[in-house]
């Protein structure tokens, strides 16, 4: 696993890359980083050229100053440049939390560079504004900590002061199996977010959401779509994914009885075989 910097759509873009074949780009989700896809990457790469971005905002990559800069289109756009950087023309999108709404979007607005999308306990973009704006207060309940996050500076004064602890509690708890991360695992998220600016970016994405949404074109995504979803998800309700099919040409939607939002996490060793089916 080798560590690259690259510069897309105006930004420094620091990345990891391991393996060869036909491209595999994994986009992480809040609060992770590349770091996030770690029982992934080893595993994709004996096929495929793997590549995990820092997304813009996080850990290393760049943190451009302002609300607006985190709305979907140009983290999407972020990852179209990636993968025209990389010297491709397509490559295999997979995306968690909010690396599955960067995927969804860069799908819809840029189909051609995708040849297969995976997403991993995320909806469809419009689904996630039907359940906020449509009154489905089960959802809204769950979603009390991205109103928190539209708050200025108090979120990240919470979360700083809890920075040593917080990870670990909030993937235990996440976790159906109440998985703890490693202290080595732990410190890697501390650094990661310790970095200047961090913080705020990877906030601002839920801000951005709220202030500067996205709508996406009502075509259905021409590529084959696979959704993995952990049934026990405190954040998002399994309800949000019953309406996928009508947003993909081709889709798979497989539930996993064992695992939380943190599916990957939770059950590496079958989302990595769900993956490689899929890919092909």
């Amino acid at each position: 696993m080798t560590h690259h910097y690259i510069t897309v759509n105006g930004i420094r873009m620091h990345y990891v890359e391991q393996g060869r074949g036909p491209l595999v780009v994994l986009l992480h989700g809040f609060p992770e980083f590349w770091y996030g896809w770690r029982h992934q990457i080893p595993v994709l790469a004996q096929r495929y050229r793997v590549v995990a971005p820092d997304l813009r905002g996080y850990n290393l990559s760049d943190k451009p100053l302002g609300v607006k800069n985190y709305s979907l289109d140009k983290l999407a756009a972020d990852v179209a440049a990636l993968i025209t950087a990389l010297g491709e023309t397509s490559a295999v999108i997979v995306g968690h939390d909010w690396g599955g709404a960067v995927a969804w979007t860069l799908a819809s607005l840029h189909p051609e560079l995708v040849t297969k999308l995976a997403v991993l306990n995320i909806p469809h973009p419009a689904e996630m504004k039907k359940a906020l704006y449509g009154f489905n207060w089960a959802q809204i309940k769950r979603s009390t900590y991205m109103f928190f996050f539209q708050l200025p500076w108090l979120p990240e004064r919470y979360i700083m002061r809890n920075i040593d602890s917080i990870f670990q509690r909030l993937f235990v708890s996440y976790s159906p199996a109440r998985k703890a991360l490693t202290a080595e695992e732990n410190a890697m998220y501390i650094a990661a977010f310790k970095q200047p600016g961090a913080l705020t970016a990877s906030l601002n994405y839920y801000r951005a959401a709220f202030r500067y949404p996205v709508t996406l074109p009502q075509a259905k995504l021409p590529m084959p779509v696979l959704m993995l979803w952990g049934v026990h998800d405190k954040a998002l309700g399994r309800e949000l994914t019953v309406n996928t099919a009508q947003y993909c040409s081709q889709l798979q939607l497989i539930y996993d009885e064992t695992s939380g939002h943190f599916v990957q996490h939770d059950n590496p060793d079958w989302v990595n075989e769900r993956l490689m089916e899929f890919i092909g």
